[in-house]
């Protein structure tokens, strides 16, 4: 039976593999298996998400988990690719302030306690009224391999945000030459400042309040 310590001989294995295995029967165990790891890492932490566990979870023999995904990194990692591998694009709502606060909404949805996931577009992961994003930000800190996917998770979106400023400029809302980067993330820091740091408590009107000040910077060329 294959082991952590001989899975490394297996060809073919690890989260890459298993993202190049798209079709049939491969598809399905992929999706058990992300969706197992998520629960588990919500439900009960990193500390007891395991190889083993997952493999139950999922309703998939322990050898399938250990050739494709090898250990508790490479789960976590394919759990945030396949997150990253999506169709989601910001909202074109017509103004500047509108398409940062219905982004800001989104984040605000995933970050609250017993939010949506961002990592599905998206809590402690501890057990107790998290949930999956800002459980696998926490994970993130103890597993180099989703370290790595969280940041190209993170970038995905950013680059994909950028058509808000673009959109503002084709507006006329803001003059070209705009630092869509920097914008963004003053748009959005606020909601993890408040609500991961901090701990805060919920606010609706955060992620307008959060928009707003961004427009507003960004309308008197602070990001250019």
């Amino acid at each position: 039976m294959t082991s952590p310590e001989n899975a490394s001989d297996l060809p073919e294995s690890g989260p890459e593999a298993a993202r190049r295995r798209t079709g049939g029967r491969s598809a399905r165990v992929r999706s058990q298996v992300v969706e197992a790891v998520g629960t588990l890492l919500v439900e009960s932490g990193y500390d007891a998400l395991t190889v083993d566990a997952v493999a139950e979870r999922a309703g998939v023999h322990r050898t399938t988990v250990y050739r494709r995904w090898r250990d508790v990194g490479g789960l976590l990692a394919d759990v945030l690719d396949a997150a990253a591998d999506d169709g989601w694009r910001p909202a074109d709502t017509g103004s500047l302030e509108d398409d940062l606060t219905a982004l800001n909404q989104e984040v605000y949805e995933a970050l609250r306690p017993g939010g949506a996931d961002a990592a599905d577009g998206s809590g402690s992961g501890s057990g107790s009224g998290g949930n999956l994003t800002t459980a696998l930000i926490a994970a993130s800190f103890r597993s180099a391999q989703a370290a790595g996917a969280l940041t190209r998770f993170w970038e995905g979106r950013y680059a994909r945000s950028a058509q808000v400023s673009d959109r503002a400029v084709e507006r006329g809302e803001l003059r070209p030459g705009v630092d869509a980067r920097a914008l963004l993330v003053t748009a959005t820091a606020p909601l993890y400042q408040e609500l991961l740091l901090l701990r805060s408590a919920p606010d609706p009107e955060l992620p307008r309040r959060a928009a707003r000040a961004a427009c507003a910077a960004a309308r008197v060329g602070v990001f250019h």
